[in-house]
């Protein structure tokens, strides 16, 4: 049992406060997942890449041994630590994945979570309360971002198998994820055939590349998420997310929850009603369980 929510503002030239609702709508839902908490942010895009990496701590220099990895591949225009590891804003023109594994391979304590121009992931063990106070995610301001509090069934409980996932080396998508999907092992395969690389056994990681894989050979996201429900084995709920838009899916038989509730000025998902209204508790919304195989996409 995990907690995922999805928030977009429709108007593109809108940002608000998508991390203060994050936040509350993430720390009501903490119940259904107490092991870790994650948010994928999307504010204007940067010129160049936003890259959001875990670091582990070996030792003195380990934040300036990332840099360096960095500075191998790319251009660093800024690099700060954080609690769990550095942010860097880069130029960049090459292949993302060959930025994600050069860093990676470069210095072995750092994993790359994130890698886009609007997108930046930030997940850890722990409430939503503590990753805000780690990170201060409330104060974020921007168009979309979707969110995920874990439960841990089966793979371990760290900060790499932690949602939201990255759908690299895609920029800008990642996907947030309640349930289990049973051919995913199927799928891994057939991925790693076509080059993808991965860094957790965790099914999510493989679903989140699963979407990416047919946008980035063109096709339409809701295309996309129709064929992902009759391809899909298991039950699931996950919502995805793009440098533009949000989208969600269904299993056919509806046994992961999942609620809507739209106005006019936004969209606003959630694995439960009291964290919609705990984001929004002053708005006269009607919040509605979404049906079984159901699907739907949302752009700015």
């Amino acid at each position: 049992m995990c907690g995922i929510t999805g928030i977009l503002f429709k108007d593109p030239e809108r940002v608000g406060p998508v991390g203060r609702i994050q936040v509350e709508m993430l720390q009501a839902l903490n119940r259904r997942g107490p092991d870790s908490t994650g948010v994928a942010l999307y504010g204007p895009p940067e010129t160049g890449f936003l890259l959001r990496a875990r670091l582990q701590p070996d030792g003195e220099g380990h934040v300036e041994r990332a840099r360096n990895a960095i500075e191998d591949l790319a251009t660093v225009r800024e690099l700060a630590p954080t609690p769990g590891g550095v942010r860097a804003s880069v130029a960049y023109e090459g292949e993302l994945a060959a930025l994600a594994d050069g860093v990676e391979a470069a210095e072995a304590t750092l994993d790359v979570l994130s890698l886009g121009r609007s997108m930046q992931i930030v997940k850890e063990v722990g409430s939503a309360e503590e990753l805000d106070g780690a990170y201060d995610i409330s104060s974020f301001e921007g168009g979309h971002a979707i969110g995920h509090t874990r439960m841990a069934t089966e793979s371990r409980v760290d900060t790499l198998h932690s949602h939201p996932f990255w759908a690299r080396p895609f920029a800008d998508i990642a996907l947030v994820h309640n349930g289990h999907v049973t051919n995913e092992h199927k799928l891994r395969r057939r991925l790693e055939q076509r080059g993808h690389q991965f860094l957790t056994d965790n099914d999510s990681e493989v679903l989140a590349a699963y979407l990416a894989d047919q946008l980035e050979r063109g096709e339409d996201l809701g295309e996309v998420l129709e064929r992902s429900v009759r391809e899909l084995d298991g039950s699931f709920a996950y919502l995805v997310s793009t440098a533009d838009g949000i989208g969600f899916a269904r299993d056919q038989f509806g046994l992961k929850p999942l609620l809507l509730a739209e106005t006019d000025d936004y969209v606003v998902l959630a694995s439960e009603d009291i964290a919609i209204r705990a984001a929004f508790p002053d708005d006269d919304i009607h919040p509605r369980e979404l049906g079984a195989g159901e699907t739907r996409s949302w752009r700015r």
